[in-house]
């Protein structure tokens, strides 16, 4: 369970939501740069790393000399350092970052189910296109492990934490309480372990133990406390993997015993040339995916992530949103809560009130991002309380999606209000208000993602219910005005001016100073000046 605070700031700018992680290095939250209105890690670095109160200065110095190096590297796959603040008088100190969203590595290693081989290679691979731009600064990652390799959505790998642990190994901070090496020992080089000098070659070694793990399913080196296991790094052969797994090729085995060299210079050179003698085992691009899909070995998780993907679609687009069916529309015209009286318990009304309210100052402020994400914990909140099926959670789903149209987020909006709109308009009939001003955004939304034929197939469904009542409220002005304008883009120049023209007779009649028929009136002529119409 993640953990929240109240709105703590860090340096007076970023938000500190929940906390997401801890570790030896101190606590990773999910917060919110309110400058910018986008989501942000901060990592918070203990207080007890610092050797003590006469040091901080120094390592106040330290820290933000490492950040700025870190803030060098520029990859996709290593989140980008965005700020580094420092609190001299509490000796507080915060590393602000992309936040990464994925899985850890970690989650998909088991020893009964070895991952294929072109899967490890896709990973492998990617992780040395990350250490090649770290290790030209040079920035030496020091704790290399799958805890600290995220695997996306879209089967991408980012590599989490660098410089934080050359920042905890300097000489003003705690090493360990037994006076071990900061690392973790499966995966340390010995020269870590020896107390030698750390570089681009040690990277390479916890690689190769990464390597050995994922096609063998368990770690390099079994042992039943770290200190055995770090002499085992110093002293002992590691175990050629066809002996562990008879399907991997002389040649990645090779390749791994070679990253495990004890000797630094027996090692690839570099992660560039561990690249290339990966590239032949790499899925080669239009090829087919792996039928074999792993899945997480805890937690529920379902499918790992395809990271050959990246290979056998390189730099592909973007897949356009699925076609949405014209009668399913989508959500808020405006964000609000128009809950009924009694329809929830009091502390749940006061505490859903209280949130929209705090919703509102933020989108006022221009951080619609975190309004939306306001609105996602009431969400939770109430279905919790009710269930996901209540009227109130639609409404509050409702007034989600209206932030993210004020955001311009209209992707993201979109889904949401087709399946409201679909939902209640199979119970309540598509001229109820609740589902007239769901296909009311659904279309707004078409039209800004540039499905203009879907928008006006919806925009039309919406003016046969409002004509119903009156073709000339402003409701019906507004959508009318709009299907001309779409009719418009859409090319049908003949049928647009016809719709335009109308209004504006109807206009002429009831609204003769408003500013519509203006517009209604100048969209007219500019058709007619291009050469349609009389």
């Amino acid at each position: 369970m993640a953990q929240q605070i109240p709105h703590a700031l860090a340096g007076g700018r970023y938000e500190l939501v929940e906390m997401i992680g801890a570790g030896g290095m101190g606590q990773v939250w999910r917060g919110f740069d309110a400058v910018l209105d986008r989501e942000v890690a901060i990592k918070l670095i203990r207080k007890d790393v610092i050797a003590g109160p006469e040091q901080i200065a120094d390592f106040h110095h330290r820290f933000q000399r490492e950040a700025r190096v870190t803030a060098r590297i520029r990859h996709h796959g290593i989140p980008q350092v965005y700020d580094a603040l420092l609190d001299p008088s509490g000796g507080d100190v915060y590393l602000v970052m992309e936040l990464v969203t994925g899985v850890p590595l970690r989650r998909f290693i088991d020893p009964s189910r070895p991952l294929p081989l072109s899967w490890v290679t896709a990973v492998v691979a990617q992780i040395c296109t990350s250490l090649s731009h770290a290790h030209a600064i040079p920035v030496v990652h020091r704790d290399l492990k799958p805890e600290n390799v995220m695997v996306g959505a879209d089967g991408g790998i980012k590599l989490l934490d660098f410089g934080i642990a050359a920042l905890l190994e300097t000489g003003v901070t705690r090493i360990t309480s037994s006076g071990q090496p900061l690392g973790t020992s499966h995966y340390m080089p010995p020269e870590q372990v020896k107390g030698g000098k750390i570089a681009p070659y040690s990277d390479l070694y916890a690689l190769g133990c990464l390597t050995h793990e994922l096609l063998s399913g368990g770690y390099v080196f079994q042992a039943t406390n770290d200190f055995e296991r770090m002499q085992k790094h110093v002293d002992e052969a590691p175990p050629p993997l066809r002996s562990l797994r008879n399907d991997v090729p002389a040649e990645i085995e090779d390749l791994v015993l070679r990253l495990l060299a004890k000797d630094p210079d027996a090692r690839p050179e570099s992660a560039f040339d561990v690249y290339e003698e990966l590239l032949p085992f790499l899925p080669q691009p239009g090829t087919n995916a792996e039928m074999v899909q792993p899945t997480a070995g805890s937690g529920g998780l379902t499918r790992m992530p395809d990271p050959t993907l990246l290979f056998r679609r390189p730099n592909a687009p973007q897949r356009p949103t699925s076609v949405v069916e014209p009668t399913t529309g989508i959500a808020p015209l405006t964000p609000g809560l128009p809950t009924a009286p009694g329809s929830v318990p009091d502390p749940l009304a006061e505490e859903l009130r209280l949130g929209e309210t705090q919703a509102l100052k933020l989108a006022e402020a221009g951080r619609i991002e975190q309004a939306a994400q306001v609105l996602d914990g009431l969400i939770r909140r109430a279905t919790t309380i009710l269930n996901a099926g209540s009227f109130v959670v639609a409404e509050l789903r409702r007034s989600r999606a209206g932030y993210l149209m004020l955001g311009e987020d209209y992707g993201r909006a979109l889904p949401e209000l087709v399946e409201l709109a679909d939902r209640y308009g199979r119970r309540r009939g598509s001229e109820d208000d609740f589902v007239r001003g769901c296909l009311m955004a659904a279309a707004e939304c078409l039209a800004a993602l540039g499905r203009t034929s879907e928008a006006l197939v919806v925009f039309r469904e919406v003016l046969d219910v409002l004509a119903a009542e009156s073709d000339v409220s402003d409701d019906a002005v507004e959508v009318r005005l709009i299907i001309g304008v779409l009719l418009i883009t859409e090319g049908s120049t003949d049928e647009a001016l016809q719709a335009l023209d109308s209004l504006s007779d109807d206009l002429e009649i009831i609204a003769p100073d408003s500013a519509v028929l203006e517009e209604v009136r100048a969209h007219g002529a500019r058709l007619r000046a291009t050469g349609h119409g009389g």
